[in-house]
């Protein structure tokens, strides 16, 4: 037994210990279904045993552990650093008679009640870089957005330039036109005249 919890302790990124006086076998069991889910070892074991593997571990020798007292239940984590303190943290929101006690990380350093509750809420790896990613994907869309649209901006102003240059162009000649056409139409409206008027003399 104990050397089943040093090889644990010594692979354990982190370790979180809570009182579970009350809780149903039922219930144990879907802590234990949650904690195998995370890839966390859940242990049921006496606090004496607890502290003489935490002595054959050198990160562990030094770590007060006089915290360890009562009914407590281990869950053990070598995967993320905070799995462990997730898994409780989230399991003693339903249930009420789950209450977290403390902990410590891979390194022997103490975790307070507070501190295994804060890390228990915190992210994991995989939903920070799923963050991270979606933040710089963002932003890159945005860039790709302006740079696509940009080029459609420019290309409509000289379009719209250059048609009433084309547009004058086109009626000048028209104009030219239409001014050589009005000395010819009187003159013609002259001549058409006097004809008219000899008719007028001649039926006199």
């Amino acid at each position: 037994m104990v050397a089943d919890l040093t090889e644990l302790l010594s692979n354990s990124k982190m370790v979180v210990y809570a009182k579970y006086e009350g809780l149903t076998v039922a219930e144990l069991q879907e802590l234990r279904k949650m904690a195998r889910e995370a890839n966390i070892k859940i242990k049921v074991v006496k606090n004496r045993l607890v502290k003489v593997a935490m002595k054959e571990i050198a990160a562990y020798k030094d770590t007060d552990a006089s915290g360890l007292t009562g009914q407590l239940l281990y869950a053990l984590g070598s995967d993320e650093d905070f799995d462990a303190a997730k898994i409780l943290t989230k399991f003693a929101k339903t249930h009420a008679k789950m209450e977290l006690v403390g902990g410590f990380n891979g390194e022997g350093a103490i975790l307070s009640k507070e501190e295994v509750t804060t890390l228990g809420s915190l992210p994991t790896k995989n939903e920070l870089i799923a963050q991270v990613v979606d933040t710089l994907l963002s932003g890159i869309n945005g860039i790709v957005s302006g740079l696509e649209n940009k080029p459609e901006t420019v290309e409509a102003k000289p379009a719209e330039e250059e048609k009433p240059a084309e547009e004058e162009k086109a009626e000048e000649p028209a104009a030219k036109e239409a001014k050589e056409a009005e000395p010819a139409e009187e003159k013609v409206e002259g001549e058409t005249k006097e004809p008219a008027a000899d008719a007028e003399k001649a039926t006199a």
